[in-house]
């Protein structure tokens, strides 16, 4: 059919569309070490001279208080390592103790008060933040880091299970905002991750215990073997039996990173999370509890209520949900808490509330990991409320004994 317009209207509203391609290649070292700080250790000095090996690489470091709690000397290992390896490392100021745990991601005054110190400090595109700590302060330590001069390279140094075997691998940096977490971030991945196994022996024996429950999580989305090598090793993970720990976090790592190389969606651009099995309960149980609960103890329990609905909903053989709830248990780890029962909007559990904000933080359509087999997940649109009702009583029953 012929344009019936006047050429001044079709000149007016005549568009051109150029589309602007290009790819940028991540690429960034995971390593396992011992005594990374130790004087002879060369791993740090080796990571920041990546690049630039002839250069003297200006460094500041930040430091999770409850680590330098726990390890009073290691402010003072910090800089006899540095000057062990003064020809590569420059330390610009002795570290910056800064709040563990989740108070350092509900308060974006921390962020502005890390940005303070990038600024004070002349820390360039070409020098470096290091992070020192827990998951919470790698994700803070990641943001305010990734948004002074729009990226500061960035050194993950994890010193908890849960960081070492999942979020520090990753490529978030996020705080808690609104009541929602992880709200405000950035996907920026680090320069490196260097993971201290010998770091883990300050952790409570708390925190050291549910870190573990990642590596369940990935185990029953993406590798039977690796579930089945936690079953039958489950007493040596609750002593923390160096050798179990150690392939434990590295296996759990491989996992997370394969998904996020080869997962097609690097950055969460879809409405899937794929590697976030158990946590759309886990996310709200941490926030209705004020974080009493640790992000480990409450994916554990999502984990465990996710499994019992996968069988609920025939998904999953039954009697399958009964080994992930053994294991969890002979870890340590409760897969009930009296929260899960607290009434919400219009007398249903409140915790049902996590899942409109589960998907409200991506957009688009609700899609939560389910399990097809222990090993495989599954991903479904749909979450039937009555029956996360009934697998919460099934979870409430075992606590009963």
């Amino acid at each position: 059919m012929p344009d019936q317009r006047s050429p001044a209207v079709r000149d007016r509203w005549e568009t051109s569309i150029t589309w602007q391609r290009f790819s940028v290649p991540f690429a960034y070292p995971v390593a396992f070490t011992r005594g990374l700080l130790a004087p002879e250790n060369p791993l740090l000095a080796e990571t920041l001279a990546l690049r630039e090996p002839d250069k003297r690489h200006r460094a500041l470091v930040f430091l999770d208080a409850g680590v330098a709690e726990a390890l009073p000397g290691l402010a003072g290992e910090i800089a006899a390592h540095a000057e062990a390896h003064a020809a590569a490392i420059e330390l610009v100021a002795a570290p910056v103790i800064v709040p563990g745990g989740e108070a350092i991601k509900t308060e974006l005054t921390h962020i502005e008060g890390i940005q303070d110190a990038i600024h004070a400090h002349r820390i360039d595109r070409h020098s470096y933040v290091i992070a020192i700590g827990g998951g919470a302060v790698l994700d803070a330590v990641g943001l305010a880091a990734a948004t002074a001069h729009r990226g500061v390279r960035h050194v993950r140094i994890p010193t908890t299970v849960l960081a070492q075997n999942d979020s520090g691998v990753g490529v978030k940096n996020a705080v808690n905002l609104k009541g929602v977490k992880n709200y405000t971030g950035t996907f920026a991945p680090p320069w490196a991750v260097l993971n201290d196994l010998d770091l883990l022996h300050a952790l409570p024996r708390r925190d050291r215990l549910s870190g573990i429950s990642e590596a369940v999580k990935v185990a029953l989305i993406r590798d039977p073997g690796f579930f089945a090598w936690l079953e039958a090793n489950v007493n040596a993970l609750a002593t923390f039996d160096p050798a179990a720990e150690e392939h434990m976090i590295r296996r759990s790592a491989e996992l997370h990173m394969h998904q996020i190389a080869h997962g097609g969606d690097p950055f969460e651009t879809g409405s899937a999370r794929p590697l976030d099995f158990g946590h759309w309960s886990a996310h709200k149980l941490e926030a209705m509890t004020r974080h009493h609960v640790r992000h480990g103890e409450a994916v554990a329990i999502g984990v465990a209520l996710d499994a019992r609905y996968s069988v609920l909903a025939g998904l999953l053989e039954p009697g399958q949900e009964e080994r992930v709830a053994v294991l969890l248990e002979g870890l340590g780890l409760r897969i009930w808490h009296p929260a899960l029962a607290r009434p919400g909007r219009g007398g249903r559990p409140a915790v049902l509330d996590g899942l409109d904000e589960f998907r409200e933080h991506l957009g688009g359509a609700l899609t939560v990991t389910l399990l097809a087999g222990l090993g495989r997940g599954v991903e479904v649109n749909a979450i039937d409320p009555a029956l996360v009702v009934q697998a919460m009583d099934w979870l409430a029953a075992r606590e009963a004994g």
